[in-house]
């Protein structure tokens, strides 16, 4: 059965930009600043997902995930992160086609975040600059963090949108735990940087392949 909806909330990291590799540059750039081992790249799909302080939280050695050293850490992070945010950082494949398609469409398009929304905002903007967001929200003092539904609720009451009226589209359990409790569509998007099983647990209604999937459920 095709999906009804007048709008897509999309999560960004890891189901529109494949950000892992200057996420994992930077959180081990400030782990060696604080003198903790880092990790391999690929240990950093499991570790990113929920913010900067769950990620600090996550790759610091056990014995040092006191608030003091987190928020240590959490810094240093910011602060690598703004030397490399867009080193290696580029749209999956797919991705603009299917911007492109769902402009086409007169989709409304919004992007809900764990992310910093100022870092959000800077990466929507240089790797997505060609497409309209009628709403992009990261994680501030205005926004609890995902998978707290009041940011996509906020995104859906801006653009006077009913919730059932989205489809969110996001790679990890956060995005569909968060889509559930909104009451949107939930999609998982399994190019992302967690598995099937993962999103099917969640709450995961369908899981796409590849982003030209997603037109096929429209």
């Amino acid at each position: 059965m095709p999906i009804h909806c007048k709008a897509i909330l999309f999560d960004l990291d890891g189901t529109l930009l494949d950000t892992i590799e200057d996420l994992a540059d930077s959180m081990n750039a400030a782990l060696a600043r604080l003198g903790a081992p880092q990790h391999p790249t690929p240990a950093y799909k499991h570790f990113v997902g929920d913010g900067v302080i769950e990620l600090c939280r996550r790759t610091l050695p056990p014995d040092r995930r006191d608030e003091a050293t987190i928020k240590t850490a959490a810094l240093a992070m910011r602060e690598e992160y703004k030397r490399r945010w867009a080193d290696k950082t580029r749209p999956y494949d797919g991705i603009p086609d299917l911007l492109d398609a769902l402009t086409a469409r007169g989709l409304t398009m919004t992007v809900l975040s764990n992310k910093p929304t100022d870092f959000t905002r800077l990466c929507v903007q240089n790797f997505l600059g060609k497409w309209t967001f009628a709403a992009v929200q990261g994680l501030d003092e205005t926004v609890k963090k995902k998978p707290d539904p009041s940011g996509a609720l906020a995104i859906a009451r801006q653009l006077d949108i009913a919730p059932a009226d989205f489809l969110y589209l996001g790679d990890t359990n956060t995005d569909m735990k968060t889509a559930v409790a909104a009451g949107m569509y939930p999609v998982g998007a399994l190019w992302g940087f967690r598995d099937a099983d993962e999103l099917t647990a969640n709450g995961a209604k369908v899981l796409v392949a590849k982003p030209a999937d997603v037109l096929r459920l429209l």
